[in-house]
């Protein structure tokens, strides 16, 4: 991985540790809107964590294949970020 561990990871503990919340509000059947509030922060996070994730491999991984002269790489790494748009990030 290209991207800065060092924000991608506590990122991602932080949305596990509000889902661990999440599972816990069901359990004791809070109320509904304190439940969606705890998702959207969970997603919030995730959505900053492919972000960085995705700067690492455009500067990383699609940057190298740009540089290099192997002509196939460059289509591969371009079909995988269309492919990922596809998607709907």
């Amino acid at each position: 991985m290209r991207a800065d561990r060092k924000k991608v990871e506590p990122l991602c503990k932080t949305a596990r540790g509000q889902i661990e919340a999440v599972l816990k509000m069901i359990e004791e059947d809070r109320y509904c809107m304190d439940i969606i509030t705890q998702l959207s922060a969970a997603e919030a996070l995730l959505r900053k964590a492919r972000a960085e994730v995705l700067k690492g491999h455009l500067n990383g991984c699609v940057r190298d294949a740009i540089e290099c002269e192997d002509a196939s790489l460059r289509a591969e790494k371009l079909d995988e970020i269309i492919a990922l748009l596809d998607k709907k990030l």
